[in-house]
């Protein structure tokens, strides 16, 4: 089983940047997929970014391509969510999650175990 725990998010101004840290337990973090996922208030949860086990192979939602970085540390047990210019429409609460498989692109369903939540609130 892995538990994670998201830090990092906060309130930025327009076109500012933010980095999200997403800590796991257990010894098996670097078999695991890992992706980002946000919601929006009155919206369903969705993709931003997606991962490899060893980090060779990302994915990114349309809307963040250019603009955020998906990175891992295995050695540290930690999955990193690099935001720049960022833009109101990105005010969300972000999760990280865990998967046992890639898929490019991620699919949701196959990620199992999730983090609460980091709250990012971007204003205009």
């Amino acid at each position: 089983q892995v538990q994670l725990e998201e830090s990092g998010g906060g309130l930025v101004q327009a076109g500012g940047s933010l980095r999200l840290s997403c800590a796991a337990s257990g010894r098996t973090f670097s078999s695991y997929a890992m992706g980002w996922f946000r919601q929006a208030p009155g919206k369903e949860r969705g993709l931003v970014a997606g991962i490899s086990y060893s980090g060779g192979r990302t994915h990114y939602a349309d809307s963040v391509k250019g603009r955020f970085t998906i990175s891992r540390d295995n050695t540290k047990n930690t999955v990193y969510l690099q935001m720049n210019s960022l833009k109101p429409e990105d005010t969300a609460v972000y999760y990280c999650a865990a998967a046992p498989y890639y898929r490019s692109p991620p699919d949701e369903r196959t990620y199992q175990y999730w983090g609460q939540g980091t709250q990012v609130t971007v204003s205009s």
